[in-house]
């Protein structure tokens, strides 16, 4: 039987102050700082320690997942967040305990409060997702994937860290795809950790192994033969102004500057037989810096004028290319052993916006990896998504430039 008008409004109102009771009560700064604290160690993701936590993973997975692994949880679930309540809300509970990121309890409520605020936080911590305590889509569909899918990244990833492990040396930086992150390690510990936005599926960063050679500041970009044939000629049919607002001139083989008006951009043909340059500033493709490294696929490491993709769950969106947020403190680790370079004169050449090209004095080397399972001293478990299709596909090894 409906209750009366009044009845539902006065329900209304006391779950109104439920949901403000449990909201006061719940420290969600504190949540975050503590779901980060699992995941911001100084151990990198990439070395012989990695391969031993992973092996010890693997040892408390598998039974975990002989016994039947995780439940699913609902879809009631989705959006579920501080101060709501109801079934699913026990069901997602069970869910954090059984994966480790709440403590196990005797009996669950069906209120979303402080541990499953804490829980659902440090969940998406461990598998690189927006820290918002909310189970959004990204949080629900991470939350659903087999404990069984989990434990054969585990090993997987075992195989491929212990082998790569063998070839580190004391020094070096670490693109891991799957996580489109930057380590930057010395002596064993991570000095800098960045977050990066990589190659998208059909136009893939490269998996390699470099030395870094020279950074160049505020640098020209020429667009690549493959943008002009699958972008730019599109763009400029779309606008024809396109190139102006870029600012990107055009050069014939002879170095004479090439109006765009000249141009059939429809003929993709022609359009690929002139050199495009951007020139520097705050519109270029690189931002204010370009890292080379030595490899057959031209492709490097740079700054950009797109900053708000770091904030993104998913940064897979670049042309195989790897974009850094905050390249500048990169750039003064990279250059701390040519002598008269520090984070000062870095960061002022590139506000000035000279064209300088810096050879690095130590060769530092560089790795593009994929990596989408790891684990850490203290036990905490990251995953990543399969983004390339390499555990789909149950690479261990990878040919490397």
């Amino acid at each position: 039987m409906a209750l009366p008008a009044g009845a539902r409004a006065q329900e209304s109102i006391l779950d109104m102050f439920g949901r403000n009771r449990v909201l006061r009560e719940v420290d969600q700064a504190g949540n975050t700082s503590a779901a980060q604290a699992l995941i911001e160690t100084n151990e990198p993701i990439l070395s012989f320690d990695t391969a031993y936590n992973l092996q010890l993973a693997i040892s408390q997975y598998e039974p975990f997942v002989a016994n039947g692994g995780w439940e699913e949880i609902p879809q009631e679930a989705y959006n579920l967040s501080v101060g709501k309540s109801g079934k699913a809300a026990i069901q997602l509970k069970r869910r954090l305990i059984q994966s480790g990121d709440m403590p196990f309890v005797d009996n669950v409520s069906e209120t979303f409060d402080q541990s499953a605020d804490a829980g659902v936080r440090a969940f998406q911590a461990r598998h690189g997702l927006i820290v918002n305590g909310l189970v959004d889509e990204p949080t629900w569909y991470a939350m659903n994937v087999p404990a069984q899918t989990r434990l054969n990244q585990l090993y997987l990833n075992a195989q491929r860290v212990q082998t790569m492990a063998a070839n580190l040396t004391d020094r070096y930086v670490v693109v891991n795809i799957p996580a489109a992150t930057i380590e930057a390690v010395a002596g064993g510990m991570v000095e800098q950790r960045h977050t990066a936005v990589v190659g998208r599926v059909e136009r893939a960063t490269p998996i390699m192994a470099s030395k870094v050679t020279q950074i160049n500041f505020n640098p020209y970009w020429h667009v690549p033969k493959s943008l002009i044939q699958q972008d730019l000629t599109k763009y400029m049919q779309e606008d024809p102004q396109y190139l102006a607002k870029q600012n990107i001139h055009i050069y014939d083989g002879k170095g004479n500057e090439i109006s765009p008006e000249t141009i059939d951009w429809t003929n993709i043909g022609e359009a690929v037989n002139y050199m495009y340059r951007q020139e520097p500033g705050a519109e270029n493709s690189m931002g204010h810096c370009k890292i080379n490294f030595f490899n057959p696929y031209d492709c490097y490491l740079h700054d950009t004028p797109t900053k708000a993709l770091f904030g993104e769950n998913a940064r897979f969106h670049s042309s195989g290319c790897v974009r850094v947020e905050g390249v500048n403190q990169l750039v003064n680790w990279l250059l701390r052993d040519n002598g008269d370079w520090d984070q000062a004169r870095v960061d002022q050449t590139f506000e000035s916006n000279e064209r300088l090209d810096v050879e690095c004095k130590a060769r530092v080397p560089l790795h593009t990896t994929y990596i989408t399972a790891w684990a850490n001293k203290q036990g905490t478990v990251s995953f990543r998504d399969d983004v390339y299709k390499f555990d789909e596909q149950g690479k261990v090894t990878f040919e490397q430039a």
